[in-house]
């Protein structure tokens, strides 16, 4: 009976892993028949290979923060004691005698509680760098299609003229 059911949640898990696969939680280094056959998307799958096209806009979008509270956690400590036990063994054969005693060992009970609370500043979003680009890798329809890259290659990218033909390595797929 226990095996049966064992075999019921592994094929399961299974069918539900293979369902899942099938949403889109791929690496993206699989392309849909719709993207190889120059589908206009928006978005481009996320490489690490380099990618050319004419540059379109660049767009910087700063790190957004908002106050917010936290707990304020303090270590508070209390002086506490525990009794331990101790045994002496003397003698062999039928002579062995055992010795048992107590002491008290005084030790420090250290814990964090909340005592108020502190503000800080959350980061919202971070700090991004994106340019747009039309033709990606030659395909014309692919147009409007953004990438996250490094400060460097934002500042590149911002000094060539629009509409200039420019290669970058992204970071990330999107904007």
């Amino acid at each position: 009976m226990f095996r049966t059911k064992r075999l019921l949640v592994a094929g399961v898990t299974a069918v539900l892993m293979a369902g899942l696969g099938a949403c889109g939680g791929g690496d993206g280094t699989a392309a849909t028949a719709a993207d190889t056959h120059g589908s206009v998307t928006g978005q481009a799958q996320p490489s690490p290979e380099t990618v050319s096209g004419f540059r379109d806009t660049v767009r910087h979008l700063n790190r957004k923060t908002v106050a917010d509270t936290r707990a304020h956690l303090v270590r508070k400590c209390t002086a506490a004691t525990e009794r331990v036990r101790h045994t002496s063994r003397s003698g062999s054969g039928t002579h062995r005698t055992t010795r048992v005693w107590y002491t008290t060992e005084h030790y420090q009970s250290c814990r964090k509680v909340q005592q108020g609370t502190e503000r800080y500043r959350r980061v919202v979003r971070p700090e991004r760098w994106c340019v747009s680009l039309d033709d990606v890798n030659g395909v014309k329809a692919q147009d409007d299609v953004w990438y996250q890259v490094s400060r460097a290659t934002y500042d590149q990218a911002q000094a060539a003229d629009q509409h200039t033909r420019i290669e970058f390595t992204p970071t990330a797929s999107g904007c």
